[in-house]
């Protein structure tokens, strides 16, 4: 027996992008759609109700959906159930086809890859619409990418849906259509657009408070030499990913005291507005992961949950954790992207991985939003390269082919081999042993501006920026973070003028700054005059700091040089 049609009139209301793409598609009609929406705007609902759509006019007889692991083919036919469009989860390669009683089924990109001819069958028997769940993921290797065009080419409709910035190699993702740009190298086109400044604009997603995290680390090399640095310290790429690495040791104090500061947020945000808000800490590998629970549990008094992709119960202990009110969740990689737990309040980003794709992955699990107010934190190494991550949430990124590529000397690569069999890498381990860290709040970064000025772990500057009501607009965000950073300097100006009142009046020659405390420093003066600017122009804070740096050039100011923090502070005086 054929299932019945979905009705249309059931579907819940659709968004306004929701509602501009999907007449676009239909107007459009083309065997090909690319959509490109912040995670949390509703990917999942905008395809099913164009399956809805299209099934319900005879356009296509069945649905097939593709998604990059096996708890979201789970998640995927549940949502589909909901609006009447019945989806096979469990559909295996040797099945062939589906039952007669389904739409369609959901399938991963590795299961299309093993045996392309099987799904190119079974879209050759009835007119089909492909969903192409997180596309980037058919470019991971040439079989998935080769099996993917090899099944569905002969689909009469397919719809690539991608919520992070697309990949950094140079394998070409099937069924994306390329454009030269201005410097002349191919470039993805997407049909329909929504990026996280728009979706933060219309009270989408949650505004996201970052809280970067300094200190000072030591380690000893294989050499035996003993290395001391301060994480945010302008160093050499090899210094910046051993101090970081040190600093996510589980044995030092660093990652204890970030853990403590982030349960501290996760408190006050469930006595202020969010009752169940939920953490979740994500690690480099197995080992780390356990060992974060344990600091966990010694913190909270509360066991926490451990997902690893090895574990048969993974998507169970996942639904588990999302429907409940359980404290955190300490996850690799099952949880770094298309994973749905709203509750998310609070995260920590306590591993070394620094693509823009994986960590826009892994911010995405934090921006859904219930109802209005809701605040995500996430707490992170301040390292000059996530900083600038964090700075540039709301950028667009398309896919490039030809662009050249930089190393950044953070071992992805080391660490993505580490992360396939999610074991401590014996590699990494020889290169160095991780002696000590301390941790102090170094800056809080919010709409691509930096706020603070240091704060040590566990003092009452530090309470300040962790006390902030979960429950804020974006506008009351920028406002509390820049009366934060006001009363700072106040207390600060107290306690030197205190201090001078007490001195001796003898002369004293005073150390010149470090090339750290100048960056404060300037950093400090510029965020000044981009809130003086702000309250003359009424222009948010992070689009007088885009301007700056279209007049100016160079990165985010949270990464930026001295020399290039000067030449903005010049400029915003001159306007």
């Amino acid at each position: 027996m054929s299932p019945t049609a979905p009705v249309l009139e059931t579907f819940p209301p659709l968004r306004a992008w929701q509602r501009k793409a999907l007449v676009k598609y239909l107007r459009q009609g083309s065997e090909d759609f690319l959509a490109v929406a912040t995670p949390g705007a509703g990917k999942t609902t905008f395809a099913l109700r164009i399956a809805a759509e299209l099934l319900v006019d005879g356009t296509v007889d069945a649905v097939t959906v593709v998604a990059p692991t096996e708890h979201l083919k789970t998640q995927w036919a549940q949502a589909a159930g909901r609006v009447g469009i019945h989806l096979d989860a469990a559909f295996r390669n040797a099945d062939l086809h589906s039952a007669a009683d389904f739409h369609g089924a959901v399938v991963t990109y590795a299961q299309v890859g093993m045996a392309p001819h099987v799904h190119r069958r079974r879209t050759m028997t009835r007119r089909t619409l492909v969903i192409l769940d997180e596309i980037h993921h058919a470019g991971d290797s040439r079989t998935w990418g080769d099996g993917v065009k090899a099944a569905f080419e002969p689909a009469v409709r397919r719809l690539a849906l991608t919520g992070t910035p697309f990949r950094s190699d140079e394998n070409p993702i099937p069924f994306v259509v390329y454009e030269r740009n201005d410097a002349g190298l191919q470039q993805s086109r997407s049909d329909a657009a929504y990026g996280y400044a728009d979706a933060l604009r219309d009270g989408v997603v949650r505004p996201v408070i970052f809280l970067a995290y300094s200190g000072e680390t030591r380690w000893r090399t294989n050499a035996g030499d003993e290395l001391a640095a301060r994480l945010g310290e302008p160093m050499t790429q090899d210094l910046v990913a051993q101090a970081w690495r040190t600093a996510l040791d589980p044995a030092g104090d660093w990652m204890p005291a970030v853990l403590r500061a982030a349960d501290n947020r996760l408190s006050v945000i469930r006595k202020h507005g969010i009752t169940d808000a939920g953490g979740l800490v994500i690690a480099s590998d197995q080992q780390t992961a356990r060992s974060y629970a344990k600091v966990l549990e010694k913190i909270t008094g509360e066991r926490a949950v451990v997902v690893l992709s090895d574990d048969p119960d993974s998507s169970k202990r996942i639904a588990t954790f999302s429907a409940g009110d359980q404290r955190w969740m300490v996850a690799v990689r099952m949880v770094s992207e298309g994973v749905d737990i709203p509750r998310l309040s609070v995260g920590v980003y306590a591993t070394s991985a620094s693509t823009p794709l994986y960590f826009a992955q892994a911010i995405g699990r934090f921006v859904r939003a219930r109802k209005a107010g809701e605040t995500a934190s996430v707490f992170l190494p301040s390292v000059p390269h996530l900083l600038g991550l964090a700075s540039e949430m709301e950028v667009q990124r398309d896919h490039v082919l030809g662009a050249p590529k930089e190393k950044d000397g953070l071992d992805d690569e080391l660490l993505e081999r580490a992360n396939k069999k999610e074991d401590a890498s014996g590699e990494l381990e020889k290169r160095f042993q991780a002696l000590s860290a301390s941790a102090e709040l170094d800056q809080v970064i919010y709409d691509g501006a930096s706020f603070g000025t240091g704060a040590q772990a566990g003092t009452p500057e530090e309470e300040e920026y962790l006390g902030l009501p979960g429950l804020l607009s974006p506008e009351q965000v920028t406002t509390l973070l820049n009366k934060r950073q006001a009363e700072q300097l106040a207390a600060q100006k107290r306690r030197k003028a205190a201090q001078k009142d007490d001195e001796p009046t003898v002369p004293v020659q005073t150390a010149p700054l470090t090339a750290g405390e100048r960056r404060v420093t300037l950093r400090r003066k510029l965020n000044t005059l981009v809130a003086a600017h702000h309250h003359r122009t009424g222009l948010p804070h992070g689009k007088i700091h885009a301007e700056l740096r279209r007049l100016c050039g160079g990165p985010p100011s949270a990464q930026a040089t001295i020399e290039q923090l000067e030449e903005r502070i010049a400029t915003i005086q001159s306007f």
